[in-house]
């Protein structure tokens, strides 16, 4: 019995040992695919170099951080920084990723558009002021209201004046003296007339134009009519006041065709001149565009707003062009020469200095500084720094410029430090020589402090 349980407890135990070397062999290929996956996955992430500030600043970390407005810092990968100095490499996924986009440096004439804000005034020359020579009241006023409108010959007040029924009065008595003295008495009638011509020219300058003599029931009274089609726009008295020779009675404005007075600022002014076609837009008309001229462009600069005037004659046959209306004008300047252009959001402006990033080739970017000619509204002209047909950025070109400040930065900084390690090493080398000698002699001196003495004894 004991030598069965003998065998059987062998028998037992190599069963055992058999399962598990099976069990062993049998988990072994299903872990080495899981250790090579985990290594294959490791592999293919890209390694982080360091993480950089968001805002382009040249401050970078190690490790993940925050700025002070609380913005993550962005991952550098291996294959993102510049291989070459002055330039930018980004991954394609990180182009499609930013929205880069390109577009070619062509050649092409710019036509500068010149766009200012302007408002419509009255023409200067179709204004009138009715403004009596002589002393007088206003017995009748026709043209009673501000605004209203007046035809040509329209009577705008009746005037009387004591002086004009003097006036009137000698002319009369001359003319008749001079008819009745012709025959009989022709020194007096010579007389006569000389009376009547000079009331006569009295009487003539005292009148405005459009102003017609009243009849013989009432010699002393004058009817102003207007002298063209217009507008009332002052009106100072009231019928029964009383004028003197020179006041201003009433303020006549034709506005069949109007100014329209731009400020254009004095850096765009050269691009102007006269007789250039010109468009008026206003909020008040929408839609509706006036097209005239430039009509004179006025030499003084307003010292307030460093800006010129430009004045605009548009007709205003329909009056809806009202004087103080506000609007914009846009003004067609002188055609450049060819010239390489590119659209002017290519342009990165730092304030100091103008850079457009051309691309290289494929990822690969070159911040350069150009120098800007006449610009339009979507475009400008290089005039130094880029040649036709090259590829600059057009959009995102902000993130790139702040990335390649923060690689020249960053080349500064480790450019840097290797100076001042080689520093370090040199002077730490040359006082580990100073010492190594003065060690060296002091040695000497220990090994044999009366070498000295016996060279003097031997001398004796």
């Amino acid at each position: 019995m004991n030598t069965k349980n003998r065998l059987a407890f062998a028998v037992i135990v190599l069963l055992a040992l058999g399962a598990g070397a099976w069990i062993g062999r049998s988990s072994t290929p299903d872990s080495m695919p899981l250790e090579s996956a985990a290594e294959a996955a490791t592999k293919s992430e890209p390694k982080i170099l360091y993480y950089r500030n968001p805002m382009g600043l040249p401050d970078t970390s190690p490790v993940p951080k925050k700025d002070s407005m609380g913005m993550d810092y962005i991952p550098v990968f291996d294959g993102e920084a510049p291989t070459e100095p002055g330039t930018v490499v980004l991954p394609p996924e990180k182009v499609q990723r930013l929205g880069v986009r390109t577009e070619l440096a062509r050649r092409e004439r710019l036509t500068a558009v010149v766009r200012a804000s302007a408002s419509v005034e009255i023409d200067e020359t179709r204004q009138f002021v009715i403004a009596p020579r002589f002393d007088g009241w206003i017995e009748r006023l026709h043209a009673n209201q501000t605004g209203m409108a007046v035809r040509r010959g329209q009577a705008l007040m009746t005037l009387y004046s004591p002086e004009l029924l003097a006036a009137q009065e000698e002319y009369r008595i001359a003319d008749e003296a001079a008819r009745r003295l012709e025959v009989s008495d022709p020194a007096s009638a010579k007389a006569m007339i000389q009376l009547r011509d000079a009331a006569r020219v009295r009487l003539r300058n005292w009148q405005v134009a459009g102003a017609r003599l009243g009849g013989s029931d009432s010699p002393a009274r004058l009817s102003i009519t207007a002298p063209m089609d217009a507008i009332v726009i002052d009106k100072p008295v009231v019928e029964g006041d009383r004028f003197e020779a020179g006041q201003t009675v009433l303020r006549l404005a034709d506005l069949s065709t109007v100014w329209v007075m731009a400020q254009v600022p004095v850096t765009q002014a050269s691009e102007l001149e006269v007789g250039q076609a010109a468009a008026f837009e206003t909020p008040a008309l929408p839609g509706a565009s006036r097209q005239g001229q430039i009509e004179f462009i006025y030499p003084m600069v307003a010292m307030e707003s460093r800006t010129v005037g430009v004045r605009l004659v548009l007709p205003n046959p329909d009056g809806q062009l009202r004087p103080g209306v506000y609007g914009e004008v846009t003004l067609q300047g002188r055609p450049d020469d060819d010239a390489v252009v590119v659209p002017r959001s290519a342009i990165v402006d730092s304030g100091t200095r103008q850079v457009v990033l051309v691309q290289i080739s494929d990822g690969r970017y070159e911040p350069r500084t150009v120098r800007l000619g006449r610009r339009t509204s979507d475009k400008v002209a290089v005039l130094e720094g880029l040649t036709e047909g090259e590829s600059v950025v057009v959009s995102a070109n902000f993130l790139i410029d702040a990335e390649s400040n923060l690689s020249s930065a960053l080349r500064g900084l480790t450019t840097g430090e290797t100076n001042d390690t080689r520093d370090a090493d040199h002077d730490d080398g040359m006082q580990s020589s100073e010492h190594e000698a003065h060690d060296a002699r002091n040695e000497d001196t220990m090994a044999d402090p009366h070498a000295g003495h016996t060279g003097h004894g031997e001398e004796r």
